[in-house]
Formats: C-alpha cells, structure tokens, sequence
C-alpha cells in the first residue's frame, strides 16, 4: 500500500514593521503537498517552480530522506515573489513530510531555518499565530481576536538581495531605540489585544525608510494607510507587499479604499491571520 501525506502550511509576514528578523505571523493563505510513493520520483504542479530536485520543498525533503520513489504534488495559494513567505513554507512542508513520513522527530525548526537562512518566516509557518525569534527559540501568541489583515501585493517583484543591499551597515543610536520601543509596544499590544498600541507599535525606522526607494507605491501605502481608517501597515518581510493591519469594524471600507488605490499595479486580499501552524497527515 502506497504512503501518503498531505501537508498543508499557512503564508506568512515577517518584521512586522518594528521586528526586524524577529517577528512575524502566519496568515490563511496555504502551501500543500501531497507525498506519495508512487515508486517514481516526480514533481507535479501548475506552478513556475523546478520540477526536479532543485525544486524546494523536494530540495528541504531530501534533507531527512531521500526522494526516489516519491511524487510531490504542489498546489499554492501563496504568492511566489512579494514577501509572504513562499520559500519558508516550501521548506517546513518538504521537512515535515520527510519526518512524518519516517517518523524521524527531527529538529524542524533548526532544519528549516538552517536552509532558509532566517528564522522569522519559519516560526510562524510552523507554529502559526505570531511569533517572537530570540536565542534560537520561538515564542508565540495568538492573533488577537477582531484583529484582520489586508494585503496589497504588488505585480513587479523586488528581489530579496536587493532589498538586503538597501540595509545600512550602522544605524543611529535613537533609531535603534525608537525600534526597541515600538516591537514592546507591539507585541504588549497584541498581547492585551489594544488597538491603539498595536497601531503605535507598527512603526519601523530600520528597514523600511532604507528600502522605499525600492518599492515607493507601496511605501505611501505605509504612510497612508492611517488616513484609510486602518490600525497602520507594514512591508512585508523584504517586500513589496503590503499588510495593511485592521479591526474587523473597519476593514470592509479600508479594503474598499486599497483597491481604488492599486488598481492596476497590485491585487488586494482580504486574508484573516492565521493560528494554525503547518500540519501534516495520512492520506
């Protein structure tokens, strides 16, 4: 009888304005793929990715365990360039199927953090909700209930190592602060579900300023996204997507606003954050 698993992992968006390489949150858009041993190995999916072994979660998979034999059907609603996390969620799938599959209880974290060179996209796609990454660990809590999201995903990509080169080497002693002070207000805010910290924590000195040149549409977003009746918004992970943060009261007429606001060079996306970390099971 052949083995089957199905894993299903949520997107994700990282730094969360003030966090930088340290917060992130899952959100309900879903990689999954299917494990089959098929005898074959195959790479099946309507996707622009590789079909061969070079394709990710084939690539995190053959970390555990070898592929032969095996055919990966992949199907996902994340976008492969903008910032939600597509490759952390590749890799905790190839993973996880791996070590369900040959009950290994392997160290999915370490691995997948290991191949994915940053940790903030794969702690929220395995444990879901938001996460905090300190010391090699996660710390995690729940999205506060009435708390929604809208994303602004643009059609021109910006590719990471760019956005990695905008960085600065050094930064100002009271930028380093201000981003110290806005993440405790932030996540305290998240915590107590406070609206109005949560809005004053979403502000970043860090990375974005450094970045907007990049992707100066969605940079005004950012600044404006108050003025829509939003909470705030951020750039998600190395953009230029856009997570525009909202109460469940308002997010209907912020959406609203977004599309007039895109339209023609970005899809909105209603998209609830999203508590469940990946899971995997037996077909």
């Amino acid at each position: 009888m052949e083995r089957r698993r199905l894993v299903r992992v949520p997107a994700s968006s990282a730094n969360l304005g003030p966090g930088f390489d340290v917060l992130a949150a899952a959100l309900a858009l879903h990689l999954e793929v299917e494990v089959v041993e098929t005898g074959r190995f195959a790479v099946e999916t309507d996707l622009d990715v590789a079909r061969d072994r070079g394709n990710l979660c084939v690539r995190a998979f053959e970390r555990l365990h070898s592929a032969d034999g095996f055919t990966f059907r992949i199907s996902s609603a994340i976008p492969l360039s903008g910032g939600l996390g597509s490759s952390a969620a590749a890799i905790v799938a190839g993973l996880m199927a791996a070590d369900h599959l040959f009950e290994l209880d392997a160290d999915l974290f370490a691995l997948a953090c290991e191949i994915e060179g940053h940790p903030d996209n794969v702690a929220a796609a395995l444990s879901g909700g938001v996460t905090i990454c300190a010391d090699g660990e996660v710390t995690r809590i729940d999205p506060p209930s009435g708390l929604e999201a809208v994303l602004v995903v643009p059609h021109e990509p910006v590719r990471t190592v760019q956005a990695r080169a905008a960085l600065p080497s050094q930064l100002p002693l009271a930028d380093a602060v201000f981003n110290v002070a806005h993440a405790a207000l932030l996540t305290l805010g998240l915590a107590r579900s406070d609206w109005e910290l949560v809005g004053r924590g979403l502000d970043d000195r860090l990375h974005q300023p450094h970045r907007a040149h990049l992707y100066p549409r969605s940079a005004e977003l950012v600044r404006d996204a108050r003025q829509l009746g939003a909470l705030g918004a951020t750039i998600s992970g190395a953009g230029p997507t856009v997570l525009v943060w909202t109460h469940y009261e308002a997010t209907a007429g912020v959406a609203e606003q977004l599309h007039a606001r895109a339209d023609g060079w970005a899809d909105v996306l209603r998209v609830p954050f999203e508590p469940q970390g990946a899971d995997v099971r037996a077909l």
